[in-house]
């Protein structure tokens, strides 16, 4: 069994070579077993750098409980959500590119292929607040509000929020929004009138589709693709 240290690092590397890295930014964490923190990438290394050895445990106060290097700044991202949803145990926050430009619009996601049937319905939420990074505890607890019981959030002008009861659904979820992110951008290009999945058809497809045991299979599949 992979330890924590583990799973964040190999998170950090299937989010980088799905094309999620952003130079050092963008950062996988899980919730400590002995209920310490959260273990997250030490900052000022790329997603596809991170090893176990790069991986350190945060306190909600921002200290760096084990480990070494310096601590990302946006560190409450993970602590608030973490201790404002007792059903997560691992966030993700990327600069998603094809994420960040549909948010940007204004658009809600649609599930005009399978990937966006994960999310909606109910409507993926939009974090506006600030597009600024988020430094304080106080940002972290309303962008954990504005999440809500949701899988995801965009963060308007910034990235993306996904969250799991595990660093594997976790991981998968945030791999599965850019895509659907992607699928939308894609169809609007061609114009015309797009079509979508509804509701009922969208929650059939979600049970159908993204049940754990094909969720683990994914990110079984994302490990095995991992140079």
């Amino acid at each position: 069994m992979s330890t924590q240290k583990e799973l964040v690092a190999l998170s950090s590397r299937i989010l980088a070579a799905a094309g999620q890295g952003d130079l050092i930014w963008g950062h996988v964490s899980c919730r400590d077993e002995d209920g310490r923190g959260v273990w997250i990438k030490s900052a000022e290394w790329g997603m596809e750098e991170v090893t176990p050895e790069r991986v350190q445990l945060v306190n909600a106060d921002g200290e760096v409980v084990s480990g070494t290097g310096p601590r990302h700044s946006e560190y409450p991202i993970h602590t608030e959500v973490i201790a404002a949803r007792p059903d997560v145990n691992a966030v993700v926050h990327t600069h998603a590119p094809h994420a960040v430009a549909l948010a940007a619009t204004g658009q809600e996601l649609r599930p005009v292929s399978h990937a966006a049937n994960l999310f909606v319905p109910p409507e993926v939420p939009r974090y506006t607040e600030t597009a600024d990074l988020i430094l304080t505890p106080a940002l972290g607890k309303s962008l954990a509000a504005e999440l809500g019981d949701a899988r995801a959030v965009f963060l308007v002008n910034h990235g993306i929020v996904a969250v799991g009861d595990s660093v594997e659904s976790a991981t998968v979820a945030a791999v599965v929004l850019e895509r659907a992110c992607e699928q939308q951008l894609l169809t609007q290009s061609f114009g015309g009138w797009p079509s979508w999945s509804p509701p009922e058809e969208s929650q059939a497809k979600r049970e159908h589709i993204y049940h754990p045991r094909a969720v683990r299979a994914v990110w079984d599949y994302l490990v095995r693709q991992l140079p």
